[in-house]
């Protein structure tokens, strides 16, 4: 006999993206003086050695973010009126990457952001660091008129810009 799946909760709207940087205040400054970001509140440095084990001898940040001996801080960013944007900075453990994957590689991402005129934003973002690509201009099928455009910021970080 199979269980019932437990009720469904009702997912009301996206809260955040989160993205792990090697800087957050960096990237919080960047962020807040480019795009207009404003922020909401910081946490940390919460660091595992300094938080009690669970009663299975697991670490806090092993318990909740699945990353033994963690020293995480976060930065709360409010980046538009229904994003915000979490910048998580880990400063332990020693073994953790610091390269982005690439758009094709698995956990590859983006975030994508709504302009009122691409061109105006390529300029305006390559004027602030950014490397931008060429605008892509859509002249057929579902998206037919619109244009976007791929950034990276100077941190590295992957945006999509669409109208």
């Amino acid at each position: 006999m199979s269980a019932t799946p437990p009720a469904a909760p009702q997912f009301l709207a996206a809260d955040h993206v989160s993205w792990t940087v090697d800087d957050a205040d960096a990237v919080a400054k960047f962020y807040c003086d480019v795009f207009g970001a404003s922020e909401m509140f910081r946490m940390g440095p919460m660091d595992a050695a300094a938080m009690p084990v669970d009663e299975e001898g697991r670490d806090w940040m092993e318990t909740h973010v699945n990353v033994p001996g963690a020293c995480l801080s976060l930065i709360m960013l409010k980046l538009t009126d229904n994003l915000n944007l979490q910048l998580a900075q880990y400063d332990k453990p020693a073994d953790r990457k610091t390269e982005f994957p690439r758009h094709c590689d698995a956990g590859g991402h983006h975030l994508g952001l709504r302009v009122d005129d691409v061109e105006k934003a390529a300029s305006y973002l390559a004027a602030y660091g950014c490397t931008v690509m060429e605008i892509i201009e859509i002249p057929e099928g579902p998206l037919a008129g619109h244009k976007n455009l791929y950034v990276t910021d100077p941190f590295g970080l992957p945006i999509e810009i669409v109208d």
